[in-house]
């Protein structure tokens, strides 16, 4: 996996912000938040939507994680 969004759960928790209030106010779609959730790919418009939500950077939702045969 190339990028973790843990960090963004992570924040989420410390800000009080479920997945259900991303769901109910629209913030992103249930396929991106799945996504996010299984480490898959997402548009920077889903990155946008969620730094502006928890009034942060992308750094403080992911970070990258290099595959073991890159170490």
């Amino acid at each position: 996996m190339a990028l973790s969004y843990n960090k963004l759960f992570v924040l989420m928790k410390e800000k009080g912000i479920t997945t259900y209030v991303i769901r109910k106010e629209n913030i992103i779609s249930q396929s991106a938040l799945t996504s996010l959730k299984n480490g898959k790919s997402v548009t920077t418009d889903t990155i946008e939507r969620l730094c502006k939500c928890l009034n942060c950077q992308p750094g403080d939702i992911m970070e990258y994680i290099p595959d073991e045969s890159e170490k």
